[in-house]
């Protein structure tokens, strides 16, 4: 059988003291991933018959996020201690592919969840009849738009290939500089997978921040009916806040530095740069059970009413 570094020869760019390190921090991240995702949706399997249509987005960003675990982490793990990617060139762009489906549906959940949120806060007569059947097609809408932005470098419109750290493989970001098809897709990815969802997130839940805060001063003197009102708005003021930070957090070093290697002269971008980057991104995947440990009682609740 033909050796997969005989097919497809990377080594890695950066020292291989980092390259174990790095590997080690995927292998907990990894580990966390599985281990806190895996409980959120056996959680949400017990319960399956009391969830609401708004925690089906919760369910799916787990789905996402435990996807991206289990079919990037291996491979980057063994890839990183052995200092070169040690698979074929197929697996280099099903990685990608991978990478990318996964990662988006993960930031496309978050956007619609935002939006939801924002529907059943700000809007109530609207909310109230969100229902189920939306909470499915908004779902699969999900998937729909990020498998558009997954398929295009499969048919032509962009293209997978290594990362510039040499132990892993994602969008080509050298392509654009060389291919105006390759510069539109990245445009268009930026655009609508970055700053969309940013802009959409942050409106969100600056709306749902001043309406909670409107009908607190309304009611500031009804102490007794305040106060369930307030705490349903705290735990959803306080659960937005920590998802618009771990999104920016986990999203915006990769999205900088790729825009930086897309738009400006790649040479110029060190392989250090997008290696970090590369793990904050991948971090995105605790945030999701995470946030439903610290601040959700009914699933802290439910989990150790399993255990």
């Amino acid at each position: 059988m033909e050796n997969a570094s005989e097919n497809f020869l990377l080594v890695s760019s950066i020292s291989k003291d980092v390259d174990i390190i790095m590997g080690t921090l995927y292998a907990i991240l990894g580990v966390l991933s599985v281990l806190g995702n895996g409980t959120l949706l056996l959680v949400a399997y017990r319960k399956k018959s009391s969830l609401k249509p708004a925690e089906f987005f919760v369910v799916n960003l787990a789905i996402s996020d435990l996807g991206m675990t289990v079919t990037l982490f291996p491979f980057a793990i063994s890839s990183s201690y052995a200092h070169m990617w040690l698979f074929y060139r197929s697996t280099c762009i099903v990685y990608a592919f991978c990478g990318v489906l996964f990662g988006l549906c993960s930031l496309s959940n978050l956007t619609v969840l935002s939006c939801v949120c924002w529907l059943k806060v700000c809007c109530p007569n609207y909310g109230n009849k969100f229902s189920y059947y939306h909470a499915y097609m908004l779902v699969v809408g999900v998937w729909c738009y990020s498998g558009v932005f997954a398929v295009g470098p499969l048919s032509g419109w962009g293209e997978y290939g290594a990362e510039p750290y040499g132990t892993a493989c994602c969008i080509n970001w050298h392509a654009p500089s060389q291919n105006s098809v390759a510069m539109s897709y990245i445009i268009c990815l930026f655009f609508f997978c970055y700053i969309v969802p940013c802009t959409v997130i942050f409106l969100s839940y600056t709306f749902i921040w001043l309406t909670v805060w409107g009908s607190r001063q309304a009611v500031q003197q009804h102490v007794a009916p305040q106060n369930k009102i307030a705490n349903a708005h705290t735990l959803i003021v306080k659960m937005s806040v920590a998802v618009c930070i771990g999104f920016l957090t986990a999203w915006s070093p990769y999205a900088i530095v790729s825009m930086w290697a897309a738009f400006g002269n790649p040479a110029t971008v060190p392989p250090m740069a997008f290696a970090i980057a590369a793990i904050f991104a991948k971090s995105s995947t605790l945030y999701n059970p995470i946030v439903y440990l610290v601040f959700k009682p009914n699933f802290r609740k439910f989990l150790c009413r399993d255990v």
